[in-house]
């Protein structure tokens, strides 16, 4: 199932069955802090990036085996996923499937777009992102395509909150030495009071990130943030990955891996709770060729092999796995 991937844990979601409808990278944004690496080269095409027909069939067979573990149908994955031009067919057909709500988790810079905010609609969740209360912080952070500005991307959030009464979940990430600081929360807190979200979900750069440098706020940091964006914010406290493994142990948390890179240990815990023993599902992982280790941060992550993290890349196989 090439399109779906999970059930695995998320801090808002619980048991999250994600749909993945673009190719690694393909997104308008090359944040600083993203998981999966460098967006090279952005783009800001709308097109059918996946077979609607496809991911419609992979949906359907991983509700049949994995229904009663999933709490949410998230579309969510290895970009933007309202790049991808039927999105909203694929969400109204996954909520005829189930009754499982369905939410999108996106950066949220083509809400503005009319066509993208009625796809959107009928969605149980909206998660979208604002890092900047400005544009040269938002260029700095999130390194958009030029077409996604900053004055579009304010614009799309406030009119989708006008007309949307799903839950609608702004995220902030947080990042040490860039949007931390008191003058930059405040800008921040003036625009999310504009756009008005049901809650604001604060989050910070502590899984791999693209630039090496990227830092999580200090704990003064955060409680100077949740003051500053007021009472509606939440700040998400970092779990480990809960990832349900199915028949093909590897092959699933490969799925995972692609979309959601894992710390070490917590891959060697993922293979424990499958009954594979740690050292072998790594030697597989090594050897696979679409997985590389990633060095941030003190700890070593496993992370799709067409990420570009650099200064901290090495392959897979003995030497990625031993060193």
């Amino acid at each position: 199932m090439s399109h779906v991937f999970g059930p695995v844990q998320s801090r808002r979601l619980g048991r999250s069955l994600g749909i993945d409808l673009v190719p690694h990278k393909t997104c308008n944004w090359n944040c600083v802090y993203c998981q999966l690496g460098r967006t090279e080269p952005v783009t800001n095409m709308r097109r059918e990036y996946r077979s609607t027909k496809a991911v419609l069939s992979d949906i359907r067979e991983a509700l049949r085996s994995c229904r009663d573990k999933v709490d949410w149908i998230t579309f969510v994955g290895s970009g933007e996923p309202t790049l991808h031009v039927d999105i909203g067919r694929l969400i109204r057909e996954a909520k005829q499937m189930t009754n499982i709500p369905v939410a999108v988790i996106t950066n949220g810079s083509l809400l503005y777009l009319p066509e993208v905010a009625r796809d959107l609609m009928v969605a149980d969740a909206v998660l979208p992102s604002l890092d900047a209360g400005d544009e040269d912080l938002y260029r700095a952070i999130n390194r958009p395509h030029p077409q996604a500005t900053y004055r579009s991307h304010r614009r799309g959030l406030a009119q989708f909150r006008q007309s949307y009464r799903g839950h609608y979940w702004l995220e902030v990430m947080l990042v040490g030495g860039m949007n931390d600081g008191e003058a930059s929360l405040e800008r921040l807190a003036a625009a999310l009071e504009a756009i008005g979200p049901d809650e604001v979900h604060l989050s910070t750069p502590f899984r791999a990130a693209a630039e090496r440098w990227v830092r999580e706020p200090s704990p003064e940091a955060l409680v100077l943030a949740r003051e500053i964006l007021g009472e509606q914010t939440r700040v998400l406290v970092p779990a480990a990955a809960d990832v349900i493994l199915g028949g093909d142990a590897v092959e699933e948390l490969i799925a995972v891996i692609a979309r959601h890179p894992m710390p070490e240990e917590e891959v060697r815990a993922a293979c424990s709770a499958a009954s594979l023993d740690p050292d072998e599902g790594l030697e597989h992982l090594g050897k696979d060729g679409r997985l590389q280790r990633v060095h941030r941060g003190g700890r070593w992550y496993w992370c799709p092999a067409g990420g570009n993290y650099p200064n901290g890349q090495l392959g897979g196989g003995e030497d990625g796995r031993r060193k």
